[in-house]
């Protein structure tokens, strides 16, 4: 499991790795004792730095998510998925919350949120990959 990066996104891209990976530790593509691409194999073919990769993977050590063992790799730790939902739904209803907050302070309607919602969750991409046009033309002022 490679994680995608934007480098053009506002999250770093160690946090993206990060994240993607506790996102397939909550959803279930990643399970316990799956082995995570090595340092050198994951900034290769990310085309990023080793050491963006190695504080990733520190990071979700410190976590508690995964675990190393040395000349091996690092594996996904046994019982973590239930911790990585929780803390995964808190991040996104966190989030949420302040989208909505600031699309209805710049006025957009109920319905004009939902349909941004709707045609978001129906696209097949990775978190941090760029908006498609047709999301971004539903916040075109009409005249």
């Amino acid at each position: 499991m490679v994680p995608s990066v934007n480098i053009f996104s506002s999250v770093a891209v160690y946090a993206q790795i990060e994240n993607e990976i506790r996102f397939s530790i909550a959803s279930g593509k990643l399970k316990a004792d799956d082995r995570l691409p090595s340092v050198r194999e994951m900034s290769e073919t990310l085309g990023i730095n080793p050491n963006t990769v190695a504080k990733a993977y520190r990071d979700l050590e410190v976590m508690g998510l995964v675990y190393t063992r040395r000349g091996m790799g690092v594996y996904i730790n046994k019982g973590v998925q239930a911790t990585c939902r929780e803390s995964c739904g808190l991040q996104i209803a966190q989030k949420l919350h302040e989208v909505t907050q600031e699309a209805k302070a710049s006025g957009l309607a109920k319905k004009e949120i939902a349909a941004v919602v709707t045609k978001s969750f129906a696209v097949d991409g990775s978190p941090y990959s760029e908006v498609p046009a047709h999301i971004l033309a539903l916040a075109k002022t009409k005249k």
